[in-house]
């Protein structure tokens, strides 16, 4: 199996923890997206991938729509996607993804933690460069359509990971590709699951017990903050071979 593959099996249990904090995320995502481009998932690709994603994660259908008619109020909130980058306990390199309509609040939570763990929050620019940003597809190919074949047409797509799973067909491409991937899917009428946004460490570092432990305490403050979207981290995985 790919670097890419192994590492997403790695963090699917951990990611964002309880299913409360998931859908308040994935609620910060669609309206977003609504506010970029309208509230008609057909019209709005960003959208319609999201809503597909809410439904990945049992996000009830009511939670959805909520989610997209607090976009389309007028005293909606505007929330902005950022970026914060620092190191950790025992100089693992942190890269946050939020969702915030006060980057004041969250540059100063995210700070606090880093601060509160042993860590240090740095600037942009200074760790973004120990991942690589890929876009994932999760879908299901029509019946009858060869894996093999499947495979070389999306490598000319940019795809450079390709796994056939029981449920389904996942790949791995530059994000770069997202949208061309997408349109792709979309015009062969496949059912894709899931599409998203994902940075992988170009290099992990192994710790013993204690360190991980470190690690681990400031990986749980920044994704217990209703802001903070994503969290990745160059920390080796208990379970990455």
């Amino acid at each position: 199996m790919g670097r890419a593959f192994e590492y997403r099996k790695a963090r699917k249990m951990k990611r964002w923890g309880h299913m409360a904090r998931v859908f308040t995320k994935l609620g910060k995502e669609i309206e977003i997206a609504v506010k970029a481009g309208g509230s008609d998932p057909s019209a709005n690709t960003r959208l319609r991938i999201l809503i597909q994603n809410a439904k990945a994660e049992n996000m009830p259908k009511e939670n959805i729509e909520r989610a997209i008619k607090r976009a389309t109020e007028k005293d909606a909130a505007d929330y902005k996607e950022v970026i914060y980058e620092g190191y950790g306990p025992h100089g693992i390199a942190f890269l946050v993804e939020t969702a915030t309509d006060n980057t004041n609040r969250t540059v100063a939570n995210v700070r606090m933690y880093f601060n509160k763990c042993g860590g240090t929050l740095g600037n942009s620019g200074s760790v973004g460069f120990m991942f690589d940003h890929k876009c994932v597809f999760k879908f299901r190919a029509a019946e009858g359509v060869d894996p093999e074949e499947l495979e070389l047409e999306m490598i000319d797509l940019g795809v450079d990971e390709f796994y056939t799973e029981e449920d389904g067909i996942t790949v791995y491409a530059p994000y770069e590709s997202f949208g061309a991937i997408q349109k792709w899917l979309d015009d062969k009428g496949f059912e894709i699951v899931s599409g998203e946004s994902v940075r992988i460490p170009t290099d992990v570092k192994e710790l013993d017990a204690e360190g991980r432990e470190s690690v681990e305490k400031l990986v749980e403050k920044l994704e217990d903050d209703d802001d903070v979207v994503n969290v990745y981290h160059t920390m080796k995985e208990p379970d990455e071979e």
